[in-house]
């Protein structure tokens, strides 16, 4: 029988992007000698990640004066920001409990490889999982459940008796859902749209604990 397949949001899920943002906003503006209020914009106008970046950039570039073209500007954030990561030791060890217990693990996430392979390679998290799998290098995005299905294949593990954690209901969920998964959304922060995953936590560390639980609940009745 195949390993069954444990994937993973990246941002807001195993890391706290929404924070590193605020670390890179406030490092940005102090470089540019801008006062606390531009913070406060960058804050707003993020979208917790989801306002296109040429948007975001283009707007600022007109509301602060900035010489850099937006490609520049764009181009320097994707190098920036991933620096401002971080990963809880107790995210990691978690990850490493899924793939003792027999787990394959994978980081399922949308967005552009150019970002999103430095966030992986900064916080180690690329050597905690079996797969990492960005959207923009595969060309499918979440809630597509394909790219769970690329994901399965790749790491050599099944979807039956899997799951997706992740924060965001359209994405995660939906997808994980369209795929078969059991879902398990962490956080409230994209509101309370829909569909309802089928456990609610507050950190990802209790995600682990319920994948290990089930796991085990699992073997003992196999072992019956």
């Amino acid at each position: 029988m195949r390993p069954r397949l444990a994937c993973f949001d990246l941002d807001n899920t195993l890391i706290d992007r929404n924070g590193a943002f605020l670390r890179w906003a406030r490092w940005w503006v102090e470089i540019h000698e801008l006062d606390e209020s531009a913070l406060e914009w960058f804050v707003a106008h993020d979208n917790g990640g989801f306002r296109p970046r040429e948007e975001l950039f283009g707007m600022a570039r007109d509301v602060f004066g900035i010489a850099a073209s937006v490609d520049e500007l764009i181009a320097a954030y994707n190098e920036e920001h991933p620096l401002f990561t971080w990963v809880r030791s107790a995210v990691l060890d978690g990850l490493g409990s899924l793939r003792a217990a027999g787990w394959r693990v994978a980081v399922v996430t949308n967005g552009d490889p150019a970002q999103q392979d430095l966030k992986l390679e900064y916080t180690q998290l690329v050597k905690a999982v079996d797969y990492a799998c960005v959207s923009g290098a595969v060309g499918v995005r979440k809630p597509d459940p394909r790219i769970f299905e690329l994901t399965a294949e790749r790491t050599g593990a099944t979807l039956e008796g899997g799951w997706m954690v992740g924060d965001h209901p359209a994405y995660d969920i939906a997808g994980g859902i369209a795929a078969g998964l059991g879902t398990i959304r962490v956080g409230t922060h994209n509101g309370t749209g829909t569909p309802a995953a089928d456990h609610q936590v507050d950190s990802v560390l209790e995600a682990f604990e319920i994948i290990l639980d089930e796991h085990n609940t699992d073997h003992r009745c196999t072992a019956r």
